[in-house]
């Protein structure tokens, strides 16, 4: 039986590799956080079952070496590779990128399993090593955890210095000024629309695709900031209370820009009074006298606005809103195929017709609140005009791609509750055969299924087709829009996002498919 005991040490190894690369990669997802990583192995583990199983086995074959499991450990052991070999060739929007804390994260995890392999080599005798090995293997499950509680003095000490250069940075940057954007939904949208406004005089740096945290601020302030910019405009993103103030207590905003807020990541935020709470820390952080630019539309902003006349307070809205008239407002909003156009009211009744490539209408709140901010900064309505013409779609968001007989409108990069029902009502207005292809919300806590039942039925009104990606998650997208009377025949379920293209691809019928993709789950759901 040696040969056996010496195939399953090999395989454990190969096993080994796997299963800590897979769950270092969802750690690395949930942004390093225990807390984040332990809710979702929670709600994962039917996913990982054979790590649990395979762990109780390896400590029986510890316990009673001579039961002779070698045999069923490398057929748990083979398994295990195949799965999780599986794992990884799936398709993930980010990849594992091997940045220093991965590298010693999988340091202290190997030099850590190396002393427990050996201990008990030594101490136990060779016959255990199969079962030791086997059990390293499905203890990846939560080492990844115990090693970072190994490393977090290091990995503190390594992010105080990165965040003390970067702080040292901003300060050798004569006149820059900071603006800082947050919001549930638009900030990634409102930060490029701001920039190609804001550049057309000022040297303008913004932090990349969502470079939202902490670390991905300190490290644009660190790649990327030169002397000669004139202003830096910070993407503030937040899943928990007091994420904004420490995004704040690096950069130290002058000027502060919310979106929304609306019930995005409930998950972790609980109610939607700690999202309106944490959304404001950036308000707190300001300046006395700093300009705070506010979504008039939203209730939720409009209502805590009032705790803050300590600040300039510029309001930015939609003729519908209810502080039309008293800040920057957009009104006469005409939206079509080609694109959208508005009017723009400044506070001093300045008048000024704008035309945008976005469409639908929801993205002139967006464009309003940047056009809102560049005139506050000196630049005039008219001088703005070329810039928001230029605008283009920030990518997966509204995102027009022309295939033929076939135009896809790419939305697939989050989804909330407003922007879906905005998404289906602006695919509703394209004449042809509209098809919604979907997986759903997610991060939502409690109201999920509710959210998702609404989206069914705004779905049952503006599409020809509905096509649910994943068959459990979807099924109150599912219920509601057969409720509101939507043919079932033409509402369909599928595994996988690519089943659900080929049959949208093959649907017959004349005119011209306008394809939605709303939403796109995280790589860790």
């Amino acid at each position: 039986m040696n040969w056996i005991r010496l195939l399953a040490v090999a395989l454990s190894g190969w096993a080994f590799y796997l299963t800590m690369r897979y769950n270092l990669h969802m750690f690395q997802l949930n942004g390093y956080k225990r807390t984040e990583q332990l809710h979702w192995l929670k709600k994962n583990l039917r996913q990982q079952w054979l790590l649990p199983f395979a762990f109780c086995l390896a400590i029986l074959e510890c316990i009673f070496p001579c039961m002779g499991l070698e045999i069923a450990e490398c057929l748990i052991l083979i398994l295990m590779i195949i799965v999780y070999r599986a794992f990884a060739r799936m398709h993930t929007k980010k990849k594992l990128v091997y940045t220093a804390r991965v590298k010693r994260l999988v340091a202290t995890d190997v030099v850590l399993s190396l002393l427990v392999f050996a201990g008990i080599g030594a101490g136990l005798g060779w016959k255990r090593l199969a079962g030791t090995g086997m059990l390293l293997a499905a203890a990846q499950l939560l080492l990844p955890l115990l090693c970072n509680s190994i490393n977090h003095p290091m990995e503190a000490g390594i992010n105080r210095h990165y965040i003390s250069d970067a702080k040292r940075k901003l300060k050798e940057v004569p006149g820059l000024k900071v603006i800082g954007v947050t919001g549930s939904y638009g900030k990634t949208s409102m930060k490029f629309y701001l920039q190609t406004l804001l550049q057309e005089r000022f040297s303008v740096l913004v932090t990349p695709e969502s470079f939202n945290t902490p670390m991905g601020v300190v490290k644009t302030i660190r790649g990327f900031l030169k002397p000669s910019h004139e202003i830096f405009i910070c993407e503030m993103g937040a899943r928990h209370v007091g994420d904004i103030k420490e995004l704040c207590d690096i950069v130290h905003p002058e000027c502060g820009i919310i979106t929304s807020i609306g019930p995005q990541h409930l998950e972790t935020f609980f109610c939607m009074e700690n999202i309106q709470k944490t959304k404001f820390e950036l308000a707190d952080a300001l300046p006395e006298g700093g300009m705070l630019f506010l979504n008039g539309d939203n209730s939720h902003i409009r209502e805590k606005a009032a705790e803050y006349g300590r600040l300039d307070r510029i309001f930015y809205c939609t003729e519908a809103g209810e502080e039309a008239g008293k800040g920057y407002y957009a009104k006469d909003v005409a939206v079509s195929q080609l694109g959208t156009e508005f009017t723009m009211v400044s506070p001093e009744g300045e008048e000024e017709r704008f035309q945008m490539r976005l469409i639908g209408a929801h993205n002139v709140i967006n464009v309003a609140g940047a056009i809102a901010v560049a005139n506050r900064l000196g630049i005039p309505f008219k001088q703005l005009k070329v810039p928001v013409r230029r605008i283009a779609p920030v990518e997966h968001r509204m995102q027009m791609r022309e295939h033929g007989l076939v135009t896809i409108i790419d939305d697939a990069y989050n989804s909330n509750p407003v922007g879906s029902r905005a998404a289906v009502e602006t695919l509703a207005m394209f004449e042809g055969i509209r098809i919604l292809i979907t997986p759903g919300m997610v991060e939502l806590g409690e109201k999920e299924e509710e959210y998702n039942y609404l989206f069914g039925t705004y779905a049952a009104d503006c599409c020809d087709y509905i096509l649910l990606v994943g068959k459990k998650h979807t099924e109150p997208i599912l219920k509601g829009a057969l409720e509101k009377g939507f043919p079932a025949e033409k509402c369909l379920a599928y595994d996988k996002l690519e089943e659900a293209l080929s049959y949208a691809y093959a649907i017959k019928g004349q005119g011209h498919k306008y394809i939605l993709l709303e939403n796109d789950l995280p790589d860790n759901y």
